[in-house]
């Protein structure tokens, strides 16, 4: 826990739920009669509305990107490294929205909020739901805030797909988009990671269909496995032996199988950790809102096509060392935008982390990070 608030960030925080009336349709063919999206704002909105910036979580990310719920947390919002005063998303400049997305599990209408055509908790039978979709949500945020055009659009894997769908489709509505370690959209092996991570949860005795919590319990041990998997893939063979090695935890070989490495035990407890913080509906949710993103479809696979009409400026950022969404996977999006006469900035960053790299205090990457923000403030300031 903190003992004082460091001076570079955005302080104690609250979250605010807002309460949307207007049905959504999603793309599975339901409809959302109602909903509500949970999310955190920092800074202060200029009178213009013009300094407002979105920030779209990944998978397992949620509304609280930065700062502190109260003096006790242990430690800041996901992305506390990139946004406060005098960050790379500079809160004395800009108004930040971070958003949990629905079908998420801190509080946005999804598997574990009630129906309220049934009175029970969703579960399982709440709709999937596709990036699509969570623009289209988002965008009633916006309009709920008063917020006509975002100043950016910003996100990191899952969350740099929703930026980039942003500038799809709904083009006015954006000036910039920040796409990190990002893709058009997962490879066969990315999906068949996602196809294990499912199968464990689904395989669990405790999952119970997903109706668990009508059960009074979890899928623990599919989860946590899941959540292994997808930790590893998150990070990169040179991070693994960085940091763990072969350290044995006590020394010695024991011949056995129980934990003796230190990676199996970091894996443990990550694992153990995330099922106490996160739904296992939910992680099939966001797995397959992974999998079904693919905006170049509807243009018959031509990806240049696909950005044809987008009007913002971007900037994409890869990391050498990230296998998961390689950075041939960001240059397919900027020779696309470049081949459609777009405005973008590209940068690879050498960096050791993996995937994870996007989270990480690199201080090349925040410096390229903060120098394009620097300019979306300066070019707002000016309009």
């Amino acid at each position: 826990m903190p003992e004082s608030i460091p001076a570079d960030s955005v302080g104690l925080v609250s979250p605010s739920t807002l309460h949307i009336d207007d049905p959504l349709k999603l793309d599975c063919g339901r409809v959302l009669p109602h909903y509500d999206l949970v999310y955190e704002t920092y800074g202060e909105l200029n009178a213009e509305h013009s300094n407002a910036v979105l920030i779209c979580h990944a998978l397992s990310g949620d509304h609280h990107a930065a700062g502190f719920h109260t003096m006790e947390d242990r430690k800041p919002g996901w992305w506390d490294t990139a946004i406060g005063p005098g960050k790379a998303i500079d809160t004395n400049r800009f108004f930040v929205v971070s958003v949990n997305n629905l079908g998420g599990c801190k509080g946005s209408t999804g598997p574990n909020t009630i129906n309220p055509e049934t009175g029970e908790l969703y579960g399982p039978d709440f709709p999937i739901v596709t990036v699509s979709d969570w623009v289209r949500s988002q965008a009633m945020l916006a309009d709920k805030l008063q917020i006509t055009q975002w100043a950016a659009v910003i996100g990191g894997s899952l969350g740099g797909m929703q930026a980039l769908q942003w500038a799809i489709s709904l083009p006015e509505r954006v000036r910039h988009t920040v796409v990190i370690a990002a893709a058009p959209k997962l490879s066969a092996q990315n999906i068949a990671f996602n196809e294990v991570a499912r199968t464990a949860i689904k395989s669990d005795p405790d999952f119970h269909d997903g109706y668990y919590m009508a059960q009074n319990t979890l899928p623990r041990q599919g989860l946590g496995l899941a959540r292994m998997l997808g930790h590893i893939t998150y990070l990169s063979d040179e991070a693994m032996g960085e940091k763990f090695g072969r350290e044995l935890r006590s020394g010695a070989i024991q011949f056995g199988y129980d934990v003796e490495f230190q990676i199996e035990s970091y894996l443990r407890y990550q694992s153990t950790s995330f099922v106490e913080r996160f739904d296992a509906n939910t992680y099939l949710l966001m797995t397959k809102a992974l999998d079904y993103f693919d905006p170049a479809k509807e243009f018959d696979d031509d990806l240049t096509a696909t950005v044809a009409n987008i009007k913002a400026k971007s900037l994409i950022i890869s990391f050498t060392s990230d296998w998961r969404f390689s950075p041939v996977r960001s240059r397919e999006i900027v020779n696309a935008m470049l081949a459609a006469g777009k405005s973008v900035s590209y940068a690879e960053i050498e960096a050791h982390q993996g995937h994870d790299a996007f989270l990480m205090p690199i201080p090349r990457y925040l410096e390229i990070f903060a120098s394009y923000m620097q300019q979306v403030a300066n070019e707002g300031e000016n309009r």
